[in-house]
């Protein structure tokens, strides 16, 4: 596998824990990790990740949705 050029979220602040990582794999799929454990890494597609980005903000009063 080629190497992964990981990226912060933009949500993610400091340099301490806490932190979500995501990076495009050469075959387009996304995959995530967590900063406190880094070799815990889940893949998923740009569609799928839309949908849940997409769910979460619908369903959290408060939440996401007030940040966008």
């Amino acid at each position: 596998m080629s190497e992964l050029h990981w990226q912060k979220s933009s949500f993610s602040v400091g340099e301490g824990g806490n932190c979500l990582n995501l990076a495009t794999a050469p075959d387009g799929t996304i995959r995530l990790r967590e900063s406190d454990n880094p070799e815990e890494i889940i893949s998923t597609t740009p569609i799928r990740l839309k949908e849940l980005i997409r769910t979460i903000k619908a369903n959290e009063p408060g939440g996401w949705g007030a940040l966008s």
